[in-house]
């Protein structure tokens, strides 16, 4: 299906002249008369929202890896060695 879409894409693109003149516009910017259109409002993004939206992703990250360090070790895929070699 992608396939399909990209020929047809490249074949489109084919039979554009390079004569024929592509004006670019902005209508998000301006209205279909040309006039600017007002800024849009600013929503405020405060730290109490970061902080909401970034600690719960810490938090389910930290216990998926935990949960899956626990069936490795488990499963005796990966196991810590206990090497003392801290004495030196």
């Amino acid at each position: 299906m992608a396939i399909s879409r990209l020929t047809r894409l490249v074949v489109q693109s084919k039979n554009i002249s390079k004569h024929e003149q592509i004006i670019p516009r902005r209508t998000a910017t301006t209205t279909p008369t040309g006039a600017i259109l007002p800024e849009p409002e600013k929503t405020p993004f405060g730290l109490l929202c970061v902080v909401c939206a970034v600690v719960p992703g810490l938090l389910i990250g930290a216990a998926i890896s935990k949960n899956i360090a626990n069936f490795l070790e488990e499963n005796e895929l990966f196991v810590p060695s206990d090497d003392d070699d801290d004495d030196d």
